[in-house]
């Protein structure tokens, strides 16, 4: 088998057993962590947790306070409390279970530290804001009248997010499906290229924002229009990647295909986009932030619901505290599907792993 020119292995499922022994061994599987190391991560968040709340509840507030409806209930119980007591019954949990489960320990000591760190940001959050107020209201809210908003308006809240990600989907399978079929076939075909790029390179940098008053007249079913503007933002970075990598496809692949009787079409989807799939993947990252992007935007066309119309319709009210909690959903929602992405590329592109470290 032999070299690239370029230094990289060749696209082979043989790639890692090719390895020097050295660097194989290398990547082992690391020994489990014992008991202790994690036993000590989830006192660390266990401690955390406590110490948080004990300031949050000891500590006079120099905001005014929570929501009026938390008011019936006991200081203990709002949300905020309720949510750090949470999270120290969780890590005393674990830290007792982790012994007769040992699967338990890598994933307790990965996110031990990593929790800890976000209750100490929210600790430092609450000083800030509802103990000290060097924030002052409305304008900068505590986690807590935070917490309770999203919980005062959980189920508009859910509806919301399940529009988003109906519309943020479906803009997306547009994007991705018309940037592949014109990557490939701007990637391929020479001619297509030829009228093709310049085309792309005037049209495709267009902010997809710049284009809603174009699509609200193409179309007057709103969730048609948003659709579209997120598909737009989708399919630049997509063509662009997919013809790249189509196009950088190594010919000596293409002469044993075609030595060995492949047609064209055998050419295009058995050798070129295979080979092409890491280019692909950038594509779809790239178009997957441009869609979290464009969606705020894209729901001003006037969709009946969703984050981005949530996150309006509030600030027209003056509540920077549901504001507060809409992003805070949109950050979880982003993060999740983000993190979906890597799964599915590190599933699909596994014969990277030890050419390509991630």
């Amino acid at each position: 088998m032999t070299e690239r020119p370029n230094g990289r292995a060749p696209l082979s499922s043989n790639v890692v057993a090719e390895r020097p022994a050295a660097a194989a061994g290398s990547e082992a599987t690391p020994p489990a962590p014992g008991g202790a190391a994690v036993s000590g991560a989830l006192a660390a968040a266990a401690l955390a947790a406590l110490t948080v709340l004990v300031v949050h509840l000891l500590l006079p507030n120099g905001q005014t306070p929570q929501p009026a409806w938390t008011d019936a209930l006991a200081p203990w119980l709002r949300p905020y409390p309720a949510a750090l007591e949470a999270m120290f019954g969780a890590a005393v949990l674990l830290a007792a279970l982790q012994g007769a489960w040992r699967p338990l320990r890598p994933w307790a000591l990965h996110y031990a530290p990593l929790a800890a760190g976000t209750v100490v940001a929210f600790g430092a959050w609450d000083l800030i804001t509802l103990k000290f107020g060097w924030m002052t209201l409305p304008f900068f809210p505590g986690p807590g009248a935070v917490l309770a908003a999203l919980v005062e308006d959980r189920a508009l809240l859910f509806e919301s997010t399940w529009h988003s990600l109906l519309l943020l989907l479906t803009g997306y399978a547009v994007g991705v499906t018309a940037g592949l079929v014109s990557g490939v076939l701007i990637g391929w075909f020479t001619r297509v290229r030829y009228w093709g790029m310049p085309i792309l390179r005037v049209v495709g940098p267009l902010p997809a924002t710049a284009l809603i008053p174009l699509v609200m007249t193409l179309s007057s079913q709103a969730f048609v229009s948003a659709a579209a503007l997120i598909g737009f933002a989708v399919w630049f970075p997509m063509t662009m990647l997919t013809a790249s990598g189509i196009a950088n496809v190594r010919i000596s692949y293409l002469d044993v295909a075609r030595t060995l009787g492949a047609g064209r079409l055998y050419l295009i989807f058995r050798v070129a986009l295979p080979s092409a799939l890491p280019n692909i993947f950038l594509g779809l990252f790239m178009g997957l932030g441009a869609s979290f992007l464009t969606l705020i935007a894209a729901e001003s066309v006037g969709v009946p619901a969703g984050l981005g119309w949530y996150l309006t319709w509030q600030q027209n009210f003056v509540e920077y505290a549901k504001m507060d909690a809409s992003i805070l959903i949109m950050a979880l929602f982003f993060s999740t599907l983000m993190t979906l992405l890597f799964a599915v590329r590190d599933r699909v592109l596994r014969w990277q792993k030890g050419v390509i470290k991630w």
